[in-house]
Protein backbone atom coordinates (compact mmCIF):
# COMPACT_ATOMS: atom_id res chain seq x y z
CA UNK A 1 0.00 0.00 0.00
CA UNK A 2 1.55 3.35 -0.95
CA UNK A 3 2.09 5.65 1.97
CA UNK A 4 1.17 9.28 2.16
CA UNK A 5 3.83 11.72 0.93
CA UNK A 6 3.09 13.96 3.94
CA UNK A 7 4.14 11.32 6.45
CA UNK A 8 6.39 12.56 9.23
CA UNK A 9 7.39 10.76 12.37
CA UNK A 10 7.16 12.69 15.64
CA UNK A 11 8.08 11.15 19.00
CA UNK A 12 5.36 11.02 21.62
CA UNK A 13 5.92 11.97 25.28
CA UNK A 14 6.08 8.25 26.01
CA UNK A 15 8.85 7.81 23.40
CA UNK A 16 10.85 10.64 24.97
CA UNK A 17 10.49 9.12 28.44
CA UNK A 18 11.69 5.80 27.08
CA UNK A 19 14.74 7.51 25.58
CA UNK A 20 15.67 9.00 28.95
CA UNK A 21 15.27 5.57 30.54
CA UNK A 22 17.44 3.99 27.81
CA UNK A 23 20.15 6.62 28.38
CA UNK A 24 20.14 5.87 32.11
CA UNK A 25 20.39 2.11 31.51
CA UNK A 26 23.27 2.58 29.06
CA UNK A 27 25.05 4.88 31.52
CA UNK A 28 24.83 2.35 34.36
CA UNK A 29 25.84 -0.51 32.06
CA UNK A 30 28.73 1.54 30.67
CA UNK A 31 30.10 2.35 34.10
CA UNK A 32 30.08 -1.34 35.03
CA UNK A 33 31.61 -2.31 31.67
CA UNK A 34 34.33 0.37 31.99
CA UNK A 35 35.26 -0.79 35.48
CA UNK A 36 35.49 -4.42 34.49
CA UNK A 37 37.40 -3.64 31.27
CA UNK A 38 39.88 -1.50 33.21
CA UNK A 39 40.48 -4.23 35.76
CA UNK A 40 40.85 -6.82 32.98
CA UNK A 41 43.53 -4.67 31.30
CA UNK A 42 41.97 -5.28 27.88
CA UNK A 43 44.56 -3.02 26.17
CA UNK A 44 47.48 -4.03 28.38
CA UNK A 45 50.06 -1.41 29.19
CA UNK A 46 48.79 1.00 26.46
CA UNK A 47 45.36 1.21 28.09
CA UNK A 48 43.99 4.70 28.88
CA UNK A 49 43.03 5.55 32.48
CA UNK A 50 39.63 4.65 33.96
CA UNK A 51 38.43 8.26 34.11
CA UNK A 52 38.64 8.48 30.33
CA UNK A 53 36.40 5.42 30.06
CA UNK A 54 33.83 7.08 32.34
CA UNK A 55 33.89 10.21 30.15
CA UNK A 56 33.39 8.08 27.05
CA UNK A 57 30.44 6.27 28.67
CA UNK A 58 28.85 9.60 29.58
CA UNK A 59 29.51 10.90 26.06
CA UNK A 60 27.70 8.03 24.34
CA UNK A 61 24.93 7.41 26.88
CA UNK A 62 23.70 10.95 27.56
CA UNK A 63 22.87 11.83 23.92
CA UNK A 64 20.52 8.84 23.76
CA UNK A 65 18.08 10.83 25.92
CA UNK A 66 17.37 13.04 22.88
CA UNK A 67 18.04 10.56 20.09
CA UNK A 68 14.55 10.84 18.59
CA UNK A 69 14.49 14.64 18.82
CA UNK A 70 17.82 15.15 16.99
CA UNK A 71 18.81 11.81 15.43
CA UNK A 72 21.54 13.10 13.09
CA UNK A 73 23.53 15.21 15.61
CA UNK A 74 23.31 12.40 18.18
CA UNK A 75 24.59 9.82 15.67
CA UNK A 76 27.48 12.02 14.51
CA UNK A 77 28.51 12.85 18.08
CA UNK A 78 28.41 9.21 19.21
CA UNK A 79 30.38 8.17 16.10
CA UNK A 80 33.12 10.71 16.92
CA UNK A 81 33.29 9.48 20.52
CA UNK A 82 33.33 5.90 19.24
CA UNK A 83 36.29 6.50 16.90
CA UNK A 84 38.19 8.49 19.54
CA UNK A 85 37.68 5.90 22.27
CA UNK A 86 38.96 3.02 20.18
CA UNK A 87 41.88 5.05 18.82
CA UNK A 88 42.94 6.10 22.35
CA UNK A 89 42.41 2.54 23.66
CA UNK A 90 39.89 3.58 26.27
CA UNK A 91 38.93 0.48 28.30
CA UNK A 92 35.25 0.33 27.22
CA UNK A 93 34.08 -1.06 23.88
CA UNK A 94 30.81 -2.89 24.55
CA UNK A 95 28.39 -0.13 25.53
CA UNK A 96 30.03 2.18 22.98
CA UNK A 97 29.23 -0.30 20.22
CA UNK A 98 25.67 -0.75 21.44
CA UNK A 99 25.02 3.00 21.53
CA UNK A 100 26.57 3.41 18.08
CA UNK A 101 24.17 0.80 16.71
CA UNK A 102 21.19 2.49 18.40
CA UNK A 103 22.20 5.90 17.03
CA UNK A 104 22.53 4.58 13.47
CA UNK A 105 19.20 2.79 13.77
CA UNK A 106 17.50 5.95 15.08
CA UNK A 107 18.66 8.01 12.10
CA UNK A 108 17.05 5.51 9.74
CA UNK A 109 13.90 5.04 11.83
CA UNK A 110 13.11 8.61 12.95
CA UNK A 111 14.74 11.19 10.70
CA UNK A 112 12.04 12.78 8.52
CA UNK A 113 14.45 14.13 5.90
CA UNK A 114 15.12 10.81 4.19
CA UNK A 115 17.84 12.09 1.88
CA UNK A 116 19.75 13.60 4.81
CA UNK A 117 19.23 10.39 6.80
CA UNK A 118 20.80 8.39 4.00
CA UNK A 119 23.83 10.65 3.70
CA UNK A 120 24.40 10.83 7.45
CA UNK A 121 24.55 7.04 7.72
CA UNK A 122 26.65 6.66 4.58
CA UNK A 123 29.07 9.28 5.89
CA UNK A 124 29.45 7.48 9.23
CA UNK A 125 29.92 4.10 7.55
CA UNK A 126 32.49 5.41 5.04
CA UNK A 127 34.37 7.21 7.80
CA UNK A 128 34.33 4.07 9.92
CA UNK A 129 35.79 1.92 7.14
CA UNK A 130 38.48 4.48 6.28
CA UNK A 131 39.47 4.68 9.95
CA UNK A 132 39.37 0.87 10.30
CA UNK A 133 41.57 0.32 7.25
CA UNK A 134 44.06 2.92 8.46
CA UNK A 135 44.28 1.33 11.91
CA UNK A 136 44.66 -2.18 10.53
CA UNK A 137 47.27 -1.04 8.00
CA UNK A 138 49.32 0.54 10.78
CA UNK A 139 49.13 -2.61 12.88
CA UNK A 140 50.13 -4.76 9.90
CA UNK A 141 53.19 -2.57 9.17
CA UNK A 142 54.27 -2.51 12.81
CA UNK A 143 54.08 -6.33 13.00
CA UNK A 144 55.56 -7.09 9.61
CA UNK A 145 58.97 -8.03 11.13
CA UNK A 146 57.38 -10.79 13.16
CA UNK A 147 58.08 -14.11 11.43
CA UNK A 148 54.88 -15.66 12.76
CA UNK A 149 52.81 -12.86 11.30
CA UNK A 150 54.46 -13.02 7.88
CA UNK A 151 54.47 -16.79 7.60
CA UNK A 152 52.05 -18.57 5.32
CA UNK A 153 50.26 -17.71 2.11
CA UNK A 154 47.24 -16.49 4.10
CA UNK A 155 48.69 -14.74 7.13
CA UNK A 156 46.87 -14.39 10.47
CA UNK A 157 46.98 -10.61 10.09
CA UNK A 158 45.09 -10.75 6.81
CA UNK A 159 42.55 -13.15 8.29
CA UNK A 160 42.05 -10.85 11.28
CA UNK A 161 41.56 -7.85 8.99
CA UNK A 162 38.94 -9.69 6.93
CA UNK A 163 37.07 -10.73 10.09
CA UNK A 164 37.06 -7.12 11.29
CA UNK A 165 35.76 -5.84 7.97
CA UNK A 166 33.07 -8.54 7.85
CA UNK A 167 31.88 -7.94 11.41
CA UNK A 168 31.80 -4.18 10.98
CA UNK A 169 30.00 -4.53 7.66
CA UNK A 170 27.33 -6.69 9.30
CA UNK A 171 27.18 -4.33 12.28
CA UNK A 172 26.61 -1.11 10.36
CA UNK A 173 24.59 -2.83 7.62
CA UNK A 174 22.24 -4.23 10.24
CA UNK A 175 21.78 -0.83 11.83
CA UNK A 176 21.02 0.68 8.41
CA UNK A 177 18.60 -2.10 7.43
CA UNK A 178 16.60 -2.21 10.66
CA UNK A 179 16.31 1.58 10.73
CA UNK A 180 14.85 1.57 7.22
CA UNK A 181 12.47 -1.25 8.12
CA UNK A 182 11.22 0.66 11.14
CA UNK A 183 10.61 3.81 9.06
CA UNK A 184 8.70 1.94 6.35
CA UNK A 185 6.64 0.04 8.92
CA UNK A 186 5.64 3.33 10.57
CA UNK A 187 4.89 4.80 7.13
CA UNK A 188 2.59 1.91 6.29
CA UNK A 189 0.84 2.15 9.65
CA UNK A 190 0.28 5.84 8.98
CA UNK A 191 -1.17 5.06 5.55
CA UNK A 192 -3.48 2.43 7.05
CA UNK A 193 -4.62 4.85 9.74
CA UNK A 194 -5.29 7.52 7.13
CA UNK A 195 -7.27 5.07 5.03
CA UNK A 196 -9.21 3.94 8.10
CA UNK A 197 -10.10 7.56 8.91
CA UNK A 198 -11.15 8.11 5.30
CA UNK A 199 -13.34 5.01 5.38
CA UNK A 200 -14.91 6.16 8.63
CA UNK A 201 -15.65 9.56 7.14
CA UNK A 202 -17.06 7.95 4.00
CA UNK A 203 -19.20 5.67 6.13
CA UNK A 204 -20.54 8.66 8.07
CA UNK A 205 -21.27 10.53 4.84
CA UNK A 206 -22.93 7.44 3.35
CA UNK A 207 -25.04 6.96 6.46
CA UNK A 208 -26.07 10.62 6.39
CA UNK A 209 -26.93 10.35 2.70
CA UNK A 210 -28.94 7.20 3.34
CA UNK A 211 -30.91 8.97 6.06
CA UNK A 212 -31.48 11.95 3.79
CA UNK A 213 -32.61 9.72 0.93
CA UNK A 214 -34.99 7.87 3.25
CA UNK A 215 -36.44 11.17 4.44
CA UNK A 216 -36.89 12.33 0.86
CA UNK A 217 -38.52 9.03 -0.09
CA UNK A 218 -40.87 9.11 2.89
CA UNK A 219 -41.78 12.73 2.21
CA UNK A 220 -42.43 11.93 -1.46
CA UNK A 221 -44.63 8.93 -0.66
CA UNK A 222 -46.60 10.78 2.01
CA UNK A 223 -47.10 13.72 -0.32
CA UNK A 224 -48.32 11.49 -3.15
CA UNK A 225 -50.71 9.50 -0.96
CA UNK A 226 -52.06 12.47 1.00
CA UNK A 227 -52.35 14.85 -1.96
CA UNK A 228 -54.17 12.36 -4.14
CA UNK A 229 -56.69 10.97 -1.68
CA UNK A 230 -57.37 14.20 0.16
CA UNK A 231 -57.81 16.00 -3.15
CA UNK A 232 -60.32 13.41 -4.32
CA UNK A 233 -62.21 13.50 -1.05
CA UNK A 234 -62.21 17.32 -0.99
CA UNK A 235 -63.60 17.62 -4.52
CA UNK A 236 -66.24 14.97 -3.93
CA UNK A 237 -67.27 16.41 -0.58
CA UNK A 238 -67.68 19.83 -2.20
CA UNK A 239 -69.79 18.35 -4.98
CA UNK A 240 -71.98 16.54 -2.43
CA UNK A 241 -72.52 19.80 -0.52
CA UNK A 242 -73.69 21.53 -3.70
CA UNK A 243 -76.24 18.86 -4.68
CA UNK A 244 -77.40 17.64 -1.27
CA UNK A 245 -80.58 19.77 -1.33
CA UNK A 246 -81.52 19.27 -4.97
CA UNK A 247 -80.46 15.64 -5.42
CA UNK A 248 -80.03 13.72 -2.11
CA UNK A 249 -79.47 10.45 -3.95
CA UNK A 250 -76.61 11.93 -5.93
CA UNK A 251 -75.14 13.40 -2.75
CA UNK A 252 -75.30 9.97 -1.06
CA UNK A 253 -73.52 8.37 -4.02
CA UNK A 254 -70.82 11.01 -3.88
CA UNK A 255 -70.35 10.54 -0.14
CA UNK A 256 -70.06 6.81 -0.74
CA UNK A 257 -67.16 7.60 -3.09
CA UNK A 258 -65.64 9.78 -0.38
CA UNK A 259 -65.90 6.86 2.05
CA UNK A 260 -64.21 4.54 -0.45
CA UNK A 261 -61.45 7.08 -1.08
CA UNK A 262 -60.84 7.36 2.66
CA UNK A 263 -60.55 3.57 2.93
CA UNK A 264 -58.07 3.56 0.04
CA UNK A 265 -56.09 6.30 1.75
CA UNK A 266 -55.95 4.34 5.00
CA UNK A 267 -54.90 1.21 3.07
CA UNK A 268 -52.14 3.11 1.28
CA UNK A 269 -50.95 4.59 4.56
CA UNK A 270 -50.86 1.15 6.18
CA UNK A 271 -48.91 -0.35 3.29
CA UNK A 272 -46.51 2.58 3.34
CA UNK A 273 -45.88 2.24 7.07
CA UNK A 274 -45.39 -1.51 6.77
CA UNK A 275 -42.93 -0.96 3.96
CA UNK A 276 -40.97 1.61 5.95
CA UNK A 277 -40.64 -0.90 8.79
CA UNK A 278 -39.37 -3.59 6.42
CA UNK A 279 -35.59 -3.84 5.76
CA UNK A 280 -35.86 -3.40 2.01
CA UNK A 281 -38.10 -0.38 1.99
CA UNK A 282 -40.13 0.63 -1.04
CA UNK A 283 -38.10 -1.35 -3.54
CA UNK A 284 -39.19 -4.69 -2.12
CA UNK A 285 -42.86 -4.64 -1.24
CA UNK A 286 -44.69 -1.39 -1.77
CA UNK A 287 -43.34 -0.89 -5.27
CA UNK A 288 -44.75 -4.22 -6.43
CA UNK A 289 -48.31 -3.23 -5.39
CA UNK A 290 -48.63 -0.43 -7.94
CA UNK A 291 -47.64 -0.23 -11.57
CA UNK A 292 -48.52 0.80 -15.11
CA UNK A 293 -51.56 -1.46 -15.12
CA UNK A 294 -53.07 0.55 -12.25
CA UNK A 295 -52.96 3.87 -14.10
CA UNK A 296 -56.31 3.00 -15.66
CA UNK A 297 -57.81 2.87 -12.15
CA UNK A 298 -56.34 6.31 -11.51
CA UNK A 299 -58.15 7.63 -14.59
CA UNK A 300 -61.40 6.08 -13.38
CA UNK A 301 -60.89 7.60 -9.92
CA UNK A 302 -60.27 10.98 -11.55
CA UNK A 303 -63.52 10.67 -13.50
CA UNK A 304 -65.39 9.75 -10.32
CA UNK A 305 -63.91 12.84 -8.64
CA UNK A 306 -65.42 15.09 -11.30
CA UNK A 307 -62.57 15.49 -13.82
CA UNK A 308 -63.46 13.83 -17.15
CA UNK A 309 -60.39 11.72 -17.92
CA UNK A 310 -59.60 9.59 -20.95
CA UNK A 311 -57.13 6.71 -20.70
CA UNK A 312 -55.33 5.23 -23.70
CA UNK A 313 -52.62 2.59 -24.10
CA UNK A 314 -50.65 2.89 -27.34
CA UNK A 315 -48.43 0.09 -28.57
CA UNK A 316 -47.79 -3.39 -27.26
CA UNK A 317 -47.26 -3.43 -23.46
CA UNK A 318 -43.85 -4.70 -22.34
CA UNK A 319 -42.83 -5.62 -18.80
CA UNK A 320 -41.02 -2.98 -16.76
CA UNK A 321 -39.39 -3.15 -13.35
CA UNK A 322 -41.52 -2.64 -10.26
CA UNK A 323 -39.63 0.55 -9.40
CA UNK A 324 -40.30 2.09 -12.82
CA UNK A 325 -43.93 0.98 -12.64
CA UNK A 326 -44.61 2.62 -9.28
CA UNK A 327 -42.72 5.78 -10.26
CA UNK A 328 -44.80 6.23 -13.43
CA UNK A 329 -47.95 5.48 -11.44
CA UNK A 330 -47.05 8.17 -8.90
CA UNK A 331 -46.25 10.67 -11.69
CA UNK A 332 -49.67 10.07 -13.22
CA UNK A 333 -51.31 10.34 -9.80
CA UNK A 334 -49.63 13.68 -9.04
CA UNK A 335 -50.42 15.09 -12.51
CA UNK A 336 -54.14 14.23 -12.20
CA UNK A 337 -54.24 15.59 -8.65
CA UNK A 338 -52.76 18.88 -9.87
CA UNK A 339 -55.28 18.97 -12.72
CA UNK A 340 -58.19 18.64 -10.30
CA UNK A 341 -56.75 21.34 -8.09
CA UNK A 342 -55.73 23.96 -10.61
CA UNK A 343 -57.41 23.34 -14.00
CA UNK A 344 -60.71 24.93 -13.01
CA UNK A 345 -64.34 24.22 -13.94
CA UNK A 346 -64.94 22.37 -17.21
CA UNK A 347 -61.42 21.01 -17.54
CA UNK A 348 -60.68 17.59 -18.97
CA UNK A 349 -57.67 15.27 -18.83
CA UNK A 350 -56.11 12.76 -21.19
CA UNK A 351 -53.77 10.00 -19.94
CA UNK A 352 -51.70 8.07 -22.48
CA UNK A 353 -49.20 5.27 -21.99
CA UNK A 354 -47.05 4.67 -25.08
CA UNK A 355 -44.85 1.62 -25.57
CA UNK A 356 -42.27 2.56 -28.18
CA UNK A 357 -39.39 0.53 -29.58
CA UNK A 358 -36.84 1.95 -27.17
CA UNK A 359 -38.83 3.58 -24.37
CA UNK A 360 -42.06 3.66 -22.44
CA UNK A 361 -43.71 7.07 -22.26
CA UNK A 362 -46.38 8.45 -19.97
CA UNK A 363 -48.22 11.62 -21.00
CA UNK A 364 -50.89 13.44 -19.03
CA UNK A 365 -52.48 16.45 -20.69
CA UNK A 366 -55.27 18.53 -19.17
CA UNK A 367 -57.20 21.54 -20.38
CA UNK A 368 -58.16 24.46 -18.17
CA UNK A 369 -56.76 27.77 -17.07
CA UNK A 370 -53.85 29.39 -18.88
CA UNK A 371 -50.74 29.30 -16.73
CA UNK A 372 -47.87 31.68 -17.43
CA UNK A 373 -45.22 29.54 -15.75
CA UNK A 374 -45.41 26.51 -13.51
CA UNK A 375 -44.94 27.21 -9.83
CA UNK A 376 -42.32 24.86 -8.40
CA UNK A 377 -43.58 22.74 -5.53
CA UNK A 378 -43.13 19.44 -3.80
CA UNK A 379 -45.32 17.69 -6.34
CA UNK A 380 -43.25 18.73 -9.34
CA UNK A 381 -40.05 18.01 -7.42
CA UNK A 382 -41.31 14.52 -6.62
CA UNK A 383 -42.19 13.84 -10.27
CA UNK A 384 -38.74 14.93 -11.42
CA UNK A 385 -37.06 12.78 -8.78
CA UNK A 386 -39.09 9.72 -9.79
CA UNK A 387 -38.31 10.16 -13.49
CA UNK A 388 -34.59 10.62 -12.84
CA UNK A 389 -34.53 7.70 -10.39
CA UNK A 390 -35.96 5.51 -13.16
CA UNK A 391 -33.21 6.56 -15.58
CA UNK A 392 -35.46 8.73 -17.72
CA UNK A 393 -36.53 12.33 -18.25
CA UNK A 394 -39.65 14.41 -17.72
CA UNK A 395 -41.24 17.55 -19.16
CA UNK A 396 -43.51 19.79 -17.08
CA UNK A 397 -44.89 22.50 -19.36
CA UNK A 398 -47.98 24.74 -19.43
CA UNK A 399 -49.99 24.64 -22.66
CA UNK A 400 -50.45 27.91 -24.61
CA UNK A 401 -54.18 27.24 -25.02
CA UNK A 402 -54.59 26.47 -21.33
CA UNK A 403 -53.89 23.54 -19.07
CA UNK A 404 -50.73 21.58 -18.48
CA UNK A 405 -48.68 18.75 -20.01
CA UNK A 406 -46.62 16.18 -18.13
CA UNK A 407 -44.55 13.82 -20.25
CA UNK A 408 -42.20 11.24 -18.76
CA UNK A 409 -40.02 8.99 -20.93
CA UNK A 410 -38.11 5.98 -19.56
CA UNK A 411 -35.69 4.06 -21.83
CA UNK A 412 -36.57 0.38 -22.00
CA UNK A 413 -33.01 -0.55 -20.98
CA UNK A 414 -33.57 1.30 -17.71
CA UNK A 415 -37.19 0.24 -17.40
CA UNK A 416 -36.32 -3.44 -17.58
Amino acid sequence: MPASASFTRTPTPRDLRQDVLLAAVMLVGGVISAGLSSIAQMYGEDQAPLWSALLVVLGVAAPLAVRRRWPAPVAVFIAVVFFASVSLKVPEVYVVQITMFIAMYTVGAWMNDRRAAMWVRIGIIVGMFIWLLAVMYGEAISGAADADVAAGAFSPVLAFMMIQLLLNGLYFGGAYYFGERSWHAAEQRFALEQRTHELEREREVTAAQAVALDRVRIARELHDVVAHHVSVMGVQAGAARLVVDQDPERARAIMTSVEEASREAIGDFRRLLETLRAPGGEDEEFATMLGLADIGLLAQSSRDAGLPTDYTVIGTPVPVSSTVGVNLYRIAQEALTNARRHAGVGATADVRVRYESDAVELEIVNSGRVTAAPRPGLGQLGMRERALASGGSIELLPRPQGGFRVRASIPLTAAS
